[in-house]
């Protein structure tokens, strides 16, 4: 009998109530501050990304870049405006063409990123354009997510190398010359 009192006596004891309430809860609030932080940081990304574009297509715009950039000479421009991304010359994707005003092609849908796993990329066309012609301008940039086990981690679709895209486009008219 000694022994089933013992075993009753330890069984009632509530010496370790808080310990249970702080291994239950503390895993759950973790992975809220962490999926907050990844979106936090993912919004961060999209913003600059998205100034950076405007503030390089302004410099198209205006002529600050010359009379016809090249895409080394635009994405560099892009790059020093662009102070959240840190591989930003490898991991950046600049494409421009004009748009067809009777068709309205221009740009594919899908934006075309950087493969980060092979060493040489594709070539895409870049074209500024003449005198009122309707430039379309897109940037797509690869992060690795900060916490990628978090579940806002878990729900981003990542390409081939871990990582995720984030795309930016504007439009522009050519002023006339």
């Amino acid at each position: 009998m000694k022994i089933f009192a013992a075993l009753r006596r330890y069984l009632r004891r509530e010496e370790g109530n808080v310990t249970m309430d702080f291994v239950i809860c503390l895993p759950v609030i973790l992975m809220i501050l962490l999926a907050s932080f990844e979106a936090g940081f993912a919004t961060i990304r999209k913003v600059w990304l998205e100034r950076a574009l405007d503030l390089t297509v302004r410099d198209l715009r205006v002529g600050v870049l010359g009379s016809n950039p090249g895409h080394d000479l635009v994405r560099e421009r892009f790059c020093s405006l662009a102070f959240i991304m840190p591989d930003c010359l490898t991991d950046l994707r600049l494409e421009m063409n004009v748009i067809d005003r009777t068709t309205w092609a221009g740009l594919d849908p899908t934006p075309t990123c950087v493969d980060r796993t092979i060493d040489i990329q594709p070539y895409l066309d870049f074209v500024q354009g003449g005198s009122n012609e309707l430039v379309a301008v897109r940037a797509c940039a690869v992060f690795n997510p900060t916490f990628p086990t978090t579940p806002l981690g878990l729900q981003l679709r990542l390409d081939d190398s871990g990582g995720y895209q984030l795309a930016a486009m504007s439009v522009f008219v050519n002023e006339p010359r």
